[in-house]
């Protein structure tokens, strides 16, 4: 009869699919974490630590605990969204801890962006959205006939990227034909009986459009929630991140990057301050309408939020002369990040145009 109080708690009845079409899962204290897999675990403030080779996982009351595998996995990227039938076949797995990190990236993804589970496929999504905004930006190149060297830096470019918003390392990338598996006529088919469009802002501090979902799909609570999060526990991590990517030689650089350094730590205190999103005041509701325009602004700041990650990825492996440009970048991510958080403080504002 005394063996019940050594039961541990069993693993979810799915947790078998880990390391083929999940990557992470939430599991209950006290289970072991399935073969081949390592833990996390997300405080209640959004600190995490990594447990090695536990043989069962130890949460305390509040605390998330996830098994991941990690990997490798692959996917079929379409990088260029008007062009479907251009993929790359790429692999990936998530990068071995780093002993002198005091927090992991793929770690702090887990705790900022996934809730209860990670899906290969919501994962790979991201990867790609991630991948096709920064060759449209011309943070990535990838040209038509492609040389060898263009090759080479673009993979290069793409290692330092996916590391450094989701904490992966990629295995390999080879271009593929996807035309075969993919159609087009399907894909615009799809596309225009979707019950909406999305919304594109053209606020004049954003270098090109940004794009949020439509009212129809747009929850503002649980949108401004998810956002708030990340912005809570990813602006520490991308402050810290900026300080050691690059150490300028020039006195003017120094002084460019410690003031961004400064700003972006008024934006971190702004954020943990940030009202709540359904008050004007104490006791004093706020309509609809601007619950809307607060959750679009907060959903806007993520935008910037992840081309800051995107820019620090540049940034690790820039020259000195490459860091007045990258500085000059840094400096508009930042004024719009200013921008959007006091947009979502503010009790009234104007609608951002449609287009």
């Amino acid at each position: 009869m005394m063996l019940g109080f050594f039961k541990r708690a069993a693993p979810p009845a799915d947790a078998c699919e880990l390391g083929r079409s999940v990557v992470a899962l939430a599991v209950p204290a006290g289970a072991a974490p399935p073969s081949g897999c390592q833990a996390v675990v997300v405080g209640t403030d959004g600190r995490t630590r990594r447990l090695q080779a536990a043989r069962k996982i130890e949460a305390r009351e509040g605390e998330t605990a996830y098994a991941f595998h990690p990997g490798p996995y692959a996917a079929d990227l379409q990088p260029f969204e008007a062009a479907p039938e251009i993929g790359l076949r790429t692999s990936f797995a998530i990068d071995a801890p780093d002993p002198q990190a005091s927090q992991q990236r793929f770690d702090l993804y887990l705790a900022a962006e996934v809730s209860g589970r990670l899906e290969l496929a919501a994962l790979a999504a991201a990867i790609e959205g991630t991948l096709r905004h920064e060759l449209a930006t011309g943070g990535l190149e990838l040209p038509p006939c492609t040389t060898l060297d263009e090759w080479n830096a673009f993979r290069q470019g793409l290692n330092q990227l996916l590391y450094m918003r989701f904490g992966v390392t990629v295995d390999d990338c080879v271009p593929v034909d996807l035309g075969d598996s993919r159609d087009y006529a399907a894909a615009l088919a799809a596309r225009a009986v979707a019950p909406a469009e999305p919304f594109v802002s053209t606020a004049p501090a954003a270098a090109q459009p940004t794009v949020y979902p439509s009212p129809e799909r747009f929850d503002p609570a649980a949108e401004d929630a998810k956002a708030l999060r990340r912005l809570f526990l990813e602006l520490p991590c991308l402050m810290c991140g900026l300080r050691l990517a690059a150490m300028p030689a020039a006195c003017e650089q120094f002084q460019r990057q410690q003031a961004l350094l400064q700003r972006l730590d008024l934006v971190s205190v702004g954020v943990n301050a940030m009202p709540a999103l359904a008050l004007a005041a104490p006791g004093q509701a706020l309509s609809a309408e601007q619950q809307l325009r607060r959750a679009r602004h907060s959903r806007r700041a993520c935008v910037s939020l992840d081309e800051a990650w995107a820019l620090l990825a540049r940034l690790r492996q820039a020259g000195e002369a490459a860091l007045p440009q990258l500085y000059g970048e840094a400096e508009r991510i930042v004024a719009n990040l200013e921008a959007d958080c006091a947009g979502r403080r503010s009790v009234t504002g104007d609608e951002e145009p449609a287009a």
